[in-house]
């Protein structure tokens, strides 16, 4: 076949290089192939015409758009030019194996071959402790509030905020990941060299120097509308638990919050106004899905963390009253006592519904406690 050979097709490293730009990331077929031959003498198959049979050999129903993709691509593979594009931007090329390898991705059935990284390439201890803040682009106030506010508590957990650098939600979570000096990952639809949306060019390059910017495109790569579907995946299968911020019914990230559920990960949704329709795709999955109702970064920390940790304290419910420890036959004795007025303990214990033997053990506990006066043989509740 016509195409630049290099002496890189050699190398395990490269050669999964080649495949991410010969092949969509997403594809059945290439990770059984990568899985069996390895990348080499895969793209050595390909090259040679005879990938074909060799899916066949697989048992693999490989779609012929698929490889006909793969080998009209090869013909216009330059792998030298990728290699110089990484080394240019300053990107990282991790592949499994690699100390830097985040072995959460293998959990995935179409792992990407390689992943490129521009900023911190250990990606292991950058999402060790991570959470996936996704929702809507048209966001409302409150929803880029909402993803404001959890972000910066999480940080301040330690943990690490996973996005997609798109707008509305995805950059409300990474600026405020940013201004509490936290730790962002940003994974892109598109090579991880470039910066899109475009207006986010600053956000991005932050991004990179604080944490992360992912992708599994090679460098150059148009941000195509089936690249932000794939991406989803990889930022639901990089962190503890995806939470939903803000999204309508069509909202693309719901497909996150369904690419973690597949992978048995844990979803959180933020609940909104039960009118917003930005806010259906949240209710929706809480009532159809399961996902754990999710209203502060508390909350969201316990869904990521490991079970037993970063449990959410316990709620301030307020002052105790009057009769909150009070099992039920006193509470029911203590409600029947007139507030104005006085009355006899036949009355009290007919209003109550208890019998006159046990009566008498009820309210002298209950004037114990100093909630109830006994007055001449009658009896009134003691005034707060």
């Amino acid at each position: 076949m016509r195409g630049r050979r290099s002496a890189l097709e050699h190398d395990e490293r490269w050669a999964r290089v080649a495949w991410t730009y010969v092949s969509e990331s997403r594809s059945t077929t290439l990770a059984r192939l990568l899985e069996a031959d390895g990348a080499v003498e895969s793209l050595a198959l390909l090259r040679a015409g005879r990938v074909r049979d060799r899916a066949r050999a697989l048992g693999l129903r490989a779609r012929v758009a698929d490889l006909e993709g793969w080998e009209a691509r090869i013909g216009e593979l330059d792998l030298d030019g990728l290699r110089r594009a990484c080394e240019h931007h300053a990107l990282s090329v991790l592949v499994p194996g690699d100390e830097s390898w985040p072995e959460r991705l293998d959990v995935l059935g179409e792992p990407p071959p390689c992943v490129y990284v521009r900023g911190d390439p250990d990606l292991p201890a950058l999402v060790d402790r991570s959470v996936a803040l996704v929702g809507s682009r048209a966001a409302t106030e409150y929803g880029l509030r909402a993803a404001g506010d959890l972000a910066d508590g999480l940080v301040a957990r330690g943990f690490t905020v996973v996005s997609g650098a798109a707008y509305g939600i995805d950059a409300a979570a990474h600026r405020a990941a940013l201004a509490g000096e936290g730790r962002t990952v940003a994974v892109l639809a598109c090579g991880a060299d470039r910066a899109y949306p475009t207006a986010h060019r600053g956000l991005i390059e932050a991004v990179a120097r604080s944490g992360a910017v992912v992708s599994e495109s090679p460098p150059t790569a148009a941000p195509y509308r089936w690249r932000f579907l794939a991406r989803n995946r990889l930022i639901a299968a990089l962190s503890g638990a995806t939470v939903v911020v803000e999204a309508s019914l069509r909202s693309g990230s719901l497909s996150t919050a369904k690419e973690a559920r597949e992978h048995h990960l844990p979803v959180g949704a933020v609940p909104g106004p039960v009118s917003s329709a930005t806010s259906a795709g949240c209710h929706a999955l809480v009532r159809d899905t399961g996902a754990v109702l999710v209203t502060d970064a508390a909350e969201a920390a316990e869904l990521a963390a490991p079970i037993g940790s970063d449990l959410v304290p316990a709620r301030d419910h307020g002052p105790s009253r009057p009769g909150d420890h009070l099992d039920d036959t006193a509470y029911r004795v203590w409600s029947a006592v007139p507030v104005r007025g006085s009355a006899t303990a036949d009355r009290i214990g007919l209003a109550a519904g208890v019998r006159a033997e046990s009566l008498g053990a009820v309210l002298a506990a209950l004037e114990a406690d100093g909630l109830v006066v006994r007055d001449e043989g009658r009896w009134r509740k003691r005034a707060r």
